[in-house]
C-alpha cells in the first residue's frame, strides 16, 4: 500500500502527530510519501491508496496553507472532469483527515468543522473519508488557554503516549487496508 501524509503545521503539534501517523503506516507495511502542504502541490491523490492530511484547526477552519492546497487541488481535478456530479466512488483512494486542536472553549466541537470541511474536498471526487482523527495539542503561547479551557491542563500535548496511540491506530489502518506485515 503507498500512502501519502500531508500536514500543515506553525507550533509543531501537528507536524508530531503527522510523523507518528507515518510511523505508524509504515509500522503497517505501507510505503509513506510526507510532505508539508506547501511541498505538496504536484501530489496526484489517485497515486495513492491512502491520503492523509492534517492541520490544526483556526476558528473551525483549517489553515489558509491547507485551504489554498485543497482547492487548488479541487480546481485542477475539476479541469481534469474528475469532479462529477454524485461523486461516484472511486475504487483504490481513500482518505484521512487528522485535526490537533485545543479547543479552549467547546473542546472538539472547534475542530470538528474544520475536519468536515477538507473531507469535502475529497467526497466531490468520490474518494471517501474513511476517518477523521482529531489531537488535543497544546495551544502555545497562552497559558490560560492551556490550563483553564474545558479540556483542562493540555500543556505539553500531544504527549508521548498521545502519539503512541496514533502510532497504533495508524498500524492498524494500513494493516486493515492491505499494507501487509511489520517492514
Amino acid at each position: 500500500m503507498e500512502a501519502v501524509v500531508i500536514y500543515w503545521s506553525k507550533t509543531g503539534n501537528t507536524e508530531k502527530a503527522a510523523r507518528a501517523i507515518r510511523d505508524g503506516l509504515e509500522a503497517g507495511g505501507a510505503k509513506v510519501d510526507l510532505r508539508t502542504a506547501e511541498e505538496a502541490g504536484d501530489v496526484d491523490y489517485f497515486d495513492y491508496e491512502l491520503v492523509c492530511v492534517g492541520f490544526p484547526s483556526y476558528q473551525w477552519s483549517p489553515p489558509k496553507a491547507v485551504t489554498r492546497l485543497l482547492k487548488e487541488k479541487h480546481r485542477e481535478y475539476g479541469r481534469q472532469g474528475r469532479v462529477q456530479l454524485n461523486a461516484p466512488p472511486v475504487e483504490g483512494t481513500q482518505a484521512l483527515i487528522f485535526c490537533t486542536y485545543s479547543g479552549p472553549h467547546t473542546g472538539i466541537d472547534e475542530a470538528i468543522p474544520a475536519g468536515k470541511y477538507a473531507g469535502q474536498f475529497f467526497e466531490h471526487l468520490g474518494i471517501g473519508v474513511i476517518d477523521e482523527w482529531y489531537v488535543v495539542g497544546e495551544y502555545h503561547g497562552d497559558e490560560e488557554a492551556s490550563t483553564r479551557g474545558c479540556l483542562g491542563d493540555i500543556r505539553g500535548r500531544p504527549t508521548e503516549e498521545d502519539l503512541r496511540r496514533l502510532r497504533e491506530r495508524a498500524t492498524s489502518l494500513a494493516r486493515r487496508l492491505g499494507g501487509g506485515g511489520a517492514r
